[in-house]
């Protein structure tokens, strides 16, 4: 008889049987009923890097399938920021959104990505890049995020468009509210592959892959500008006197120029937005190199503001990383 069925069989003799059949010694503390789907739920399962055909052969998996299984299918990202060394109080903001769905619908995933770098006294940058920060998130979760959702909404202006109206706005609000600060903005959406920027100031988006780095945005600074005019050289500019001068900012004009750009990204990307206190401190070399040894963009944050911070933490150091899947 079956081992499973002799123990129901125990489990169900009734008080006037005369002949019960023994339970094994071995399992004497045992429930009186026991099913197999029990037994085989309980039962660790093995991790197995093969899998078993129908002809009962095992054969291991090829490298390109253990990858689909191991290779994110979403972006993942780290968020970072500290005070540094030298400042007594962190005027840099920073903002970081990620959704994704599955349904019918099919939506993308997307993410809002923001750093801001505060300007003037000892409050009124913190306060310029928090409202900014605040301002563009709200203005475009609510402008172009949302509308995704609804596929009955109307939603007309482009996203690039979108992302100059919440500067705009910002910029207005921190005119308003403390008139005599300013701050750096970065902006970045992603939905899939496709990457929309906005940018005014000196803080900066790097794209990093296993080929190399590229510089995304361009300072609006005034040592940034004699490099260009070749006036001097990206040498001299490192120990200008007016190397912190930023021609154009949030909060300074009452019309703002927001630069745009829109850029397909290659699959792995690692996408880098940090302020002057973090690309000013440590060379592209060892942002490549720390990037691309991370094996979660969390530990690379923290990586790289310890290495700004041993190198002199002279600013504000703030970071967002953002691994793109395959």
């Amino acid at each position: 008889m079956n081992f499973f069925r002799r123990l129901r069989v125990t489990a169900e003799n009734k008080p006037g049987d005369t002949k019960p059949t023994a339970v094994p010694s071995s399992l004497e503390s045992a429930q009186a009923t026991i099913s197999t789907a029990e037994l085989v739920s309980k039962a660790p399962l093995p991790l197995r890097a093969d899998i078993q055909f129908g002809d009962g052969a095992t054969r291991p998996l090829n490298e390109d399938v253990l990858l689909s299984f191991l290779t994110p299918r979403h972006m993942q990202f780290g968020q970072i920021t500290d005070t540094g060394i030298v400042r007594n109080n962190n005027q840099d903001s920073a903002f970081s959104f990620f959704a994704t769905n599955r349904s019918v619908d099919e939506h993308p995933d997307f993410g809002l990505f923001i750093i801001a770098d505060g300007m003037g006294g000892h409050h009124d940058g913190e306060k310029a890049s928090a409202i900014t920060v605040h301002t563009v998130a709200q203005k475009l979760l609510k402008n172009v995020y949302l509308p995704m959702l609804d596929k009955g909404s109307d939603n007309s202006a482009s996203i690039n468009e979108a992302l100059v109206g919440a500067i705009e706005a910002a910029n207005n609000q921190v005119n308003t509210t403390v008139p005599d600060s300013g701050t750096t903005v970065t902006g970045l959406i992603l939905i899939k592959d496709l990457a929309y920027i906005a940018h005014v100031g000196d803080s900066r988006l790097y794209v990093i892959t296993k080929t190399g780095i590229e510089r995304i945005t361009r300072d609006h600074s005034i040592v940034q500008r004699l490099i260009e005019l070749d006036q001097i050289t990206p040498d001299e500019a490192a120990e200008h006197p007016q190397k912190h001068v930023l021609y154009r900012a949030v909060g300074q004009t009452e019309v703002i120029e927001v630069d745009t750009l829109t850029r397909r990204l290659p699959a792995h990307a690692r996408l880098l937005l940090c302020s002057d206190g973090l690309w000013g401190m440590v060379e592209e070399s060892d942002l490549i190199e720390i990037v691309m040894a991370a094996a979660q963009p969390q530990d690379a944050c923290q990586k790289l503001v310890a290495l700004a911070n041993k190198r002199g933490g002279m600013d504000n150091i703030t970071a967002i990383l953002i691994f793109m899947p395959d």
